[in-house]
């Protein structure tokens, strides 16, 4: 798969709540995730850490509200997307969040992935 492939593929398994099975299918196996900094899970490597970081977040969210991915626009071989989500967590409570996420596409496989957004 292109870049383009990979990221219409990305886009339509979030958009459907697969996230886990879009790592196990799309993510290279020497993956790299990034969130802000000081955050946790800061920098994460691995398929399976990504898919463990991503399986903790979703297991700590008590309701989804609403939420939109955009449309990824592609360059090379990076793609991006807009994210926004209106969330209640278990231990945080309710929450609105709006990021970007960069992704970097090597051999058909997501080989970077950083989250981009305001730590307010």
């Amino acid at each position: 798969m292109n870049t383009w492939d990979v990221a219409k593929k990305w886009h339509q398994m979030c958009a459907e709540g697969k996230n886990l099975e879009c790592v196990n299918e799309l993510y290279a196996d020497n993956v790299t995730s990034k969130e802000m900094p000081g955050m946790p899970g800061e920098v994460v490597t691995g398929r399976q850490n990504v898919w463990n970081k991503n399986k903790e977040w979703l297991d700590n969210v008590k309701e989804f509200h609403g939420g939109d991915i955009s449309e990824p626009v592609v360059a090379g071989n990076h793609f991006t997307t807009k994210m926004t989500f209106d969330v209640t967590f278990k231990d945080r409570g309710r929450q609105q969040m709006e990021e970007l996420a960069v992704f970097e596409v090597k051999d058909g496989k997501i080989v970077n992935e950083q989250f981009l957004y305001s730590m307010e």
